[in-house]
Parts: structure tokens; sequence; C-alpha cells
């Protein structure tokens, strides 16, 4: 029996953790495992446990993908046009994938197989991540970054096939160093509401050809903010003036971008646009045919830009004219995301209209305060409580305790608790006195208008009353009377 050699074990202690042990003279980490039968000891450069423990699993992984490279035995010989040849039969069988996106993974797979002398007849288990690193430093430094963004992406799948199939084990195209192009956002230079409303009379004053009904796809575009396809497939009897919303379908096969149909509703520009139409066309015609009588007013929209001083516009910064102006106006960016079809929950919407144009922005930084402000000798004198005790008006809009309370009584039904938004707006719209707070009757208020409502409507208490019983059944607002009387003289909430 072979005497064992105490000295050379003692050199080595197993760490708790498996296949790691400690070389004691240096206290150095190693690696020690049997991978695929081979007996694999490396040096993991660390003398900390826990982060010995964090490069044992990176090494056993390569050493793992090593051995089962150099295992793997391929018959035959598939070149990377037979694998591309693969892809665009999934892509036209595919379900999944619209018209659309088959025609431009198309494009980007001939400008691969263009810019990429012989790859079509390439080997493709010897196409190595230099290649793929040579094509795309040339790639790039030709053409923009989304179109080298959408070509690697097709190369990448390509490669993927090829795993999948078992010919290749790695896909270099999806090494690290193989990067997508950084893309920049464009720089929103939209025109202000005054230029914007010289735009659209520019062209309309313009009498040349279509430009009236161009003037109108201009105001289309920036009071519901549609994508281009999407606009041309809005029809009259998509205007739902009852519930004061425009229901956008799509392709009649593809329906939108993300395949779901969704609801914006009309800003009081857009319902005053689509009334002006529906009387011009008639009630029947208007219905059954397309909102917009042009699909595209491009040299319309650029003449007038140029002619007037401002930025070039395309119809999708008419898209983002809507974001701006919603945002600015105090719409919540979910609501926006939700209205342009963003599936996201406001993600893209807060990088790409989270900005305000300067003029906001200037007057938005006037809020801001830093410490206690004096009040200068021009401001208004804040209201002060009536000698009687009955509270006058604070300067949010409130009222004191003993008001409120007076208020109350003389109702036999409690509006103000209600959960049903309708009943507590007309109740508040009817009463002279704040009894809910602001914010829950301006949101009350735009639940019953069905619209978005500006604050500053708030204060004209009788045309908001007009405007409802105008757009409710009759027999909802004889439901209301019954619960919440009206009160004979209006004044200004």
């Amino acid at each position: 029996m072979k005497p064992q050699n105490s000295e050379s074990t003692s050199l080595w202690t197993k760490a708790p953790v498996a296949n790691l042990v400690r070389y004691e003279p240096s206290g150095i980490y190693f690696v020690r495992a049997k991978v695929h039968g081979k007996l694999i000891r490396k040096s993991l450069d660390t003398n900390v446990l826990s982060v010995a423990k964090l490069r044992l699993a990176d090494v056993l992984d390569t050493e793992h993908k090593a051995i089962a490279a150099s295992n793997t035995k391929i018959i035959g010989k598939m070149t990377f046009g037979e694998a591309l040849a693969l892809f665009e039969e999934q892509q036209k069988t595919s379900t999944e994938i619209k018209e659309g996106s088959k025609e431009y993974n198309q494009r980007c797979a001939e400008a691969l197989l263009r810019t990429w002398k012989g790859l079509k007849e390439a080997d493709i288990k010897r196409i190595t991540k230099q290649d793929c690193l040579n094509w795309r430093s040339e790639f790039g430094a030709k053409y923009s970054a989304t179109v080298v963004n959408g070509t690697l992406s097709i190369l990448r799948r390509v490669f993927d096939i090829a795993l999948e199939i078992g010919v290749r084990y790695d896909n270099p195209a999806r090494a690290k160093e193989v990067r997508r192009a950084r893309v920049r956002r464009k720089e929103l230079r939209l025109p202000e509401p005054d230029q914007f409303l010289a735009l659209v009379k520019e062209v309309r004053d313009a009498r040349r050809g279509f430009t009236k009904h161009c003037a109108d796809a201009i105001e289309f575009f920036a009071y519901a903010g549609p994508r281009l396809k999407e606009a041309a497939r809005i029809f009259g009897r998509d205007c739902n003036f009852t519930k004061n919303e425009i229901v956008i379908r799509g392709d009649t096969k593809t329906g939108t971008k993300n395949w779901e149909i969704r609801r914006v509703p009309m800003i009081p520009e857009m319902r005053g646009l689509l009334e002006r139409l529906k009387e011009a066309r008639g009630e029947q015609k208007f219905l059954d045919s397309p909102v917009l009588s042009v699909r595209k007013f491009n040299r319309s929209l650029t003449g007038a830009c140029k002619k007037l001083g401002l930025h070039h516009l395309t119809h999708h910064d008419l898209r983002h004219l809507f974001a701006t102006r919603c945002i600015e106006s105090g719409v919540d960016i979910p609501t926006v995301a939700k209205w342009l079809g963003h599936k996201d929950g406001g993600v893209l919407a807060m990088q790409t209209y989270g900005h305000l144009r300067d003029k906001h922005s200037s007057d938005m930084a006037q809020k801001v305060v830093f410490g206690e402000q004096k009040p200068s000798q021009d401001a208004t004198p804040l209201p002060k409580p009536a000698a009687n005790g009955n509270a006058a008006e604070s300067v949010n809009g409130g009222s004191s305790g003993d008001s409120i309370a007076k208020a109350k009584a003389k109702y036999k039904y409690p509006w103000w608790a209600s959960e049903d938004p309708v009943e507590v707006f007309w109740g508040q719209v009817n009463e002279e006195i704040q009894i809910v707070p602001s914010e829950k009757y301006h949101a009350c208020a735009q639940e019953a208008m069905g619209r978005v409502l500006f604050k500053s409507e708030l204060s004209d208490a009788q045309a908001l009353i007009d405007e409802f019983l105008a757009r409710v059944p009759q027999a909802t607002a004889e439901a209301l009377l019954a619960k919440i009387p009206r009160r004979k003289q209006i004044v200004a909430v």
C-alpha cells in the first residue's frame, strides 16, 4: 500500500462549496471539477470566498460550452443562404407578424446580403465573431442607426436558426462586442398655439387643389394624434358624438400597430371640426366615408412652414404636437400614452413627450420657490372671512365649515358623498358653496362630460350645465333633478 503524502494533501482545503478548493500557501481559490469526464483545475484569482462563488459559476459555464462545442459533430453543410431561406419561410407562415414588418425584414435581409460579399454561399458554421464585427463596422459607417439595428437583428435571428438545428453551438452576432447602434432622439421643434393656427389658415387660404382638405387633415392629426395609416381608416361612423370619442380601429385585417382598438376623446376643437365636416357633407355621406378626404399633405404642410418661417413638420410631428399639448394642459402621461396606443404604461411617452416647450417651461419655473417669499406690493390681498362668521370663499375655492354645513343642510340626498361622479358634478355645479374639493370636482366633471375639461372652464357653471344637459339623455337629467334640484340662479363656481 502506497503511503499517503500528508504534506501534499495539506496544501489543498475543500471549500464549503462543491467544486471549489483553496490553495493554503497563497489562500487563492481554485475550480476543481470534472466537465464531460475531463478534470478541470483553474485559478479564480481571489482569496475571498464570496467572490470565488460568483466566479465559479462563470468558469464552469465557459468550460461546458467549450468542451461541448469541440465535441459537436456536424454532418453536412449549411450555407448562410439556406438558413436565411428557413427564416424567410417562418416569416411567411407566421400569423403574429404584420405584413409591414415582414416587408421591412425582407428589405433588411436584402441589405445584409448586398453589403456582405459572399455571405449567402458561406458555410454558416465557419462565420466568426470577427467576421460579424468587420461587417458591423463597415455597415454602421454608411447607414443610419435604425437601419443598422434592423439589419443586425436579421443577422442574429438567422444564426439563431442554425443554433436550433444544431449546426452551430453559439451565435457570433450576439457577442457583446457586436453592439447595436445608439439611436439619437430627434429634437422636437413644434409650433406654438398661435403659430399652429396661422399654419392651418395659411394652408386653407391657399385655395389650390385640395388645400382645404389638407387643412382639415392637419387639424385632425393635431387634435387626435393618430398614426398615418390609422387616420386613413377612420370613418364618420367611428366618431361618437354622444360619448364624445373617436374609435381608432386601424387596418381591416391587421388592426392598429399593437392589434388593439383604442378610443381617443374629442377635445373641443376636434368636435367643432367634425361637426363642420358632418354638416358640409351630409350625415349619411359623413358616416359612410373616411373623415379625411386626403391621406397625405406633405407638400401643403412643407410649403406653409416655409412661408411662415416655421421648422419643417411632418405627419408624425403633428402626433407629437397632440401629445405635447395634452401634457402641457395637465393630462397625466399614462393617459396620454393610452390615447396614443402605447402599451408600456407611459415609459415611451415619458421619454419622448415629457419635454415642455420653452414658454411653458418658463411659466412652470415661476412656481418653484426656495424659502419663504414676501408678498409683493402689487399682490391682490386675500379675501377675509365675513364678519358674521359665514365664510367667504378661500383662495383655492374652498369654504369654511359653517358655510359648508349650512349648504349641506339644504339637501335631502348627500350627493357630495356619492360614488357616482355624475351626481357629484351635478350637485356641485348647482351649488354656490364649494362643498367637494376642487380636484375631486374637476375629476368628476371630466367623467360627467366625457371629455377633457380644462380647469378654467369650471368658472362658467352655466355653460357646463347647458353642455351637460345637451350631452345626457333626458331620462338621466330627470333622474338627477329628482335627487338634486337645480338652484334658480346660477353663480360662478
